[in-house]
């Protein structure tokens, strides 16, 4: 019999050694797969994740999009931390990810061709009003009808891409693109295309928004009474309770600055990078941010490193994907291996592996 016991103490070097071990992990059973793929197991690991930063041939281009694919998965993975360190599980940033670039891209479409340094500033707010608005609804429910958020969150993800697909196809499609689908494209509207700020950079207003997340929320943790209710609630509900916590408040709080954040993260990206409303805006990267969020140990300069790292196998995978011929499916098996692991990893931390003979009763 396989059972396991919780440790007395667990050790805290392994626990801090926790992300380290899931990435080497991950490399060893991603290279057994692409072994077994029939692809060189070294050159598919080199290629994700050594010739995007220091391979002089395509560095020039893959540096500056590490911050692009980085700022949106560190945006959303910390407002998830917030949530996830309260015990409060927001599954569906995508869905608020999509939400908030709808909202904002729909306030910069209704003033085109208006020219005004006022435009964007509208954009970033509606943006973040879109993503709050959609988590307040997982939010309301579970705070009013005891509603799982999760399953609540998640389902409201799936609205989230029909109302996407419905914009693009009509009420913000491009009247002058030949009923193609898609709206109108931002970086043809300078006061609603968020450029980069240093030109060859990568660096744009969102990469900005992600810095002052993360500095917000090691603050917010670190020195503010709302963080310490935060991690109460989390490691002691009941204490938390006699504490003066409030569990709706801090419910509510949660959600809807995850949902800002997501918000904001999707306003950026389709301000800027992605340029239009389109069916296939969405790539991911709400779901993609938990593992950022984990792989970080929800804390902010964690999801940080973690969001860079994330980012990264994206930009690697998608260059295995074109140089090597590895299939797209095995890259996103690849990077699902990162929770996976970091998962395995803290249970054993926590737990050890007893084996024995089955007791009779």
């Amino acid at each position: 019999m396989i059972a396991l016991e919780k440790r007395p103490q667990p050790s805290r070097l392994l626990s801090a050694l926790t992300p380290v071990l899931a990435v080497i992990a991950t490399m060893i059973a991603g290279g057994i797969m692409f072994a077994a793929l029939g692809k060189d197991p070294f050159e598919a690991i080199r290629t994700i994740f050594w010739d995007p930063i220091f391979n002089e041939q395509f560095a020039s281009f893959s540096r500056p999009q590490l911050l692009v694919k980085a700022a949106p998965l560190i945006l959303i993975a910390i407002g998830l931390s917030l949530g996830f360190r309260a015990g409060v599980w927001n599954i569906g940033a995508e869905g608020q990810y999509i939400i908030g670039a709808i909202a904002g891209a729909a306030v910069g479409l209704a003033f085109y061709p208006y020219e005004s340094f006022i435009v964007f500033p509208l954009m970033v707010i509606a943006g973040a009003l879109g993503g709050f608005l959609w988590a307040m609804i997982p939010g309301l429910l579970k705070v009013k009808f005891h509603t799982n958020e999760i399953l609540v969150s998640l389902l409201l993800v799936y609205v989230a891409e029909f109302i996407l697909a419905s914009m693009a196809l009509g009420a913000l499609r491009n009247p002058e693109g030949a009923g193609f689908p898609g709206s109108r494209n931002l970086k043809d509207y300078p006061s609603a295309f968020n450029a980069e700020l240093i030109p060859g950079t990568g660096a744009h207003w969102g990469v900005v928004a992600a810095i002052i997340a993360v500095i917000f929320a090691y603050v917010l943790f670190s020195k503010h009474m709302m963080g310490f209710h935060i991690r109460l609630a989390g490691q002691a509900p009941k204490a938390a309770r006699f504490a003066g916590v409030e569990p709706a408040r801090l419910v509510l709080f949660c959600l809807g600055m995850s949902g800002a954040l997501a918000g904001l993260a999707g306003l950026f990206e389709i301000s800027g990078p992605a340029g239009q409303v389109s069916i296939d805006f969405n790539v991911g990267y709400g779901f993609t941010a938990i593992i950022v969020a984990f792989l970080g140990r929800l804390h902010p300069v964690g999801i940080l490193l973690a969001g860079l790292l994330m980012a990264l196998t994206y930009i690697g995978g998608e260059l295995a994907s074109f140089m090597l011929g590895i299939p797209g499916a095995a890259i996103q098996a690849f990077q699902g291996m990162l929770l996976f692991f970091l998962l395995a990893v803290d249970v054993l931390t926590n737990y050890r592996i007893r084996f024995g003979k089955r007791e009779v009763a």
